[in-house]
């Protein structure tokens, strides 16, 4: 009698699986990369075209409007016609839009369309065609990695927009020291199109075993359950949380380079270094709470492992914001950069909850739950300012950290009611016939 039990065991750790988690931590890494360049870009391009500071903020929300207002649809793309080929879309469209960039102020644009309405639509189309990512990865993620590792690697997948978020404003800033601004926007777009290339070979729908490559067997043809959805009680308190952490997140991604050079007054170069930091913090404490929310939810069921990891996390988050908001120097970097990394952690949670809740329909429930955390996201740039006008830039955190903190009351209200899994059997016998059929 054959060892299905070591089959499976194989099955979890076999290396197109690796594979897969790779080139989606790639894909994560390199969207951030080439959402975040503009910034680098922005004072030359208003230089060269005479924008305002306000007017180039216009630019740089219309990615945020885009990437909400398509997540939902791009998440029920992901369900209809399964995360390979919406990914490989993804991944062409953002390498399209990322070059299209260059356009701007060209003879290619007829002469009667402004620049600035020629870049907003350029980034709102970059923001929509990116809109899928997330969402995929969570049907991927539910389609080929065991349960026991899902928090985990959705905690790593996302913790690429750590790293890409890092990277991009030193080596495009490199990039700008030695070519005119369009020439680092057309290398920049070579990026996604080379990966999504290697992402349409390398990738399946499903593992070898459970239907034909050709086949999304787990995606349904009918359309997602929308007002079911938007029903469910569990989804919309956990999307409201995501959302705060959004809010919370946002803060940090638009205005702490600020807060460190023009509140804390520690410099320009020190503050890009220092903020720089809080992104590596981030993306390295993201998996961690991934990993710490599988093995609870192991040892002690996922009612207490995927709830109390984010509720920990965000509450952390919350009393170091208060902390750096009273310190100064490196200590308020030290604890600002603790309260990232900390409420970063809760990332795997919400998503492998999201995933293991909605069935079939994940592409659909993760799009609403990142609708969520963009909603916040788009509040929190505009808010914090007005707020730090009236009271001062720590009321303006302090406002971040009372809206994480209705976050984790919502969370705990949350109910985890995990959809259907498959019978013990069932899960054997895929990993079985996984491990002797591994042809791609």
């Amino acid at each position: 009698m054959e060892d299905r039990s070591g089959a499976a065991s194989m099955a979890k750790l076999n290396t197109q699986r690796f594979t897969l988690i790779f080139l989606l931590f790639a894909f994560s890494t390199v969207s951030y990369f080439d959402r975040i360049i503009l910034s680098a870009a922005g004072p030359r391009m208003m230089r060269d075209f005479g924008i305002s500071p306000t007017t180039m903020g216009s630019v740089y929300s219309a990615f945020i409007l885009g990437y909400a207002l398509f997540m939902i649809p791009g998440g029920h793309l992901a369900d209809r016609i399964g995360a390979h080929r919406t990914l490989a879309l993804m991944g062409f469209g953002s390498a399209a839009f990322t070059g299209l960039t260059i356009v701007a102020g060209t003879s290619f644009v007829p002469g009667w369309m402004d620049v600035v309405a020629v870049l907003v639509a350029i980034r709102f189309g970059l923001g929509a065609v990116t809109a899928p990512l997330y969402p995929a990865s969570a049907r991927v993620t539910r389609t080929w990695i065991p349960f026991v590792f899902h928090a985990r690697v959705q905690g790593l997948i996302i913790a690429g927009s750590s790293l890409g978020a890092a990277v991009s404003p030193v080596f495009f800033t490199w990039l700008l020291g030695r070519f005119e601004w369009r020439t680092p926007f057309l290398l920049a777009a070579l990026a996604p199109a080379i990966l999504s290339a290697v992402w349409l070979w390398f990738a399946r729908d499903n593992p070898p075993g459970e239907g034909p490559a050709s086949k999304v067997i787990a995606a349904p043809r009918n359309s997602a359950p929308w007002l079911a959805l938007f029903a469910d009680r569990n989804l919309m308190l956990l999307t409201y949380a995501y959302g705060a952490l959004g809010y919370f997140q946002y803060i940090f991604f638009y205005w702490m380079y600020y807060y460190f050079g023009r509140v804390l007054h520690l410099g320009e170069s020190a503050s890009a270094r220092y903020t720089a930091i809080l992104f590596l913090v981030e993306g390295a404490i993201m998996p961690l709470g991934g990993l710490a929310s599988d093995r609870l939810s192991r040892a002690y069921g996922p009612q207490f492992g995927r709830r109390w990891v984010p509720i920990a996390g965000l509450t952390l988050g919350a009393a170091f914001t208060c902390a750096g908001t009273a310190s100064t120097g490196l200590a308020a970097v030290g604890c600002f950069s603790l309260a990232f990394g900390l409420a970063a952690c809760c990332e795997g949670p919400f998503w492998a909850t999201v995933t293991e809740m909605s069935g079939d329909h994940v592409g659909s429930a993760s799009s609403i739950l990142n609708t969520g955390a963009q909603v916040g996201g788009f509040f929190a740039p505009v808010l914090t300012p007005f707020i730090a006008g009236f009271f001062g830039w720590s009321w303006g955190l302090y406002a971040g950290v009372v809206v994480v903190c209705s976050g984790v009351v919502a969370l705990y209200f949350v109910k985890i009611r995990p959809g259907p899994p498959r019978s013990r059997s069932a899960r054997l016998d895929a990993a079985f016939d996984f491990v002797q059929h591994r042809e791609f």
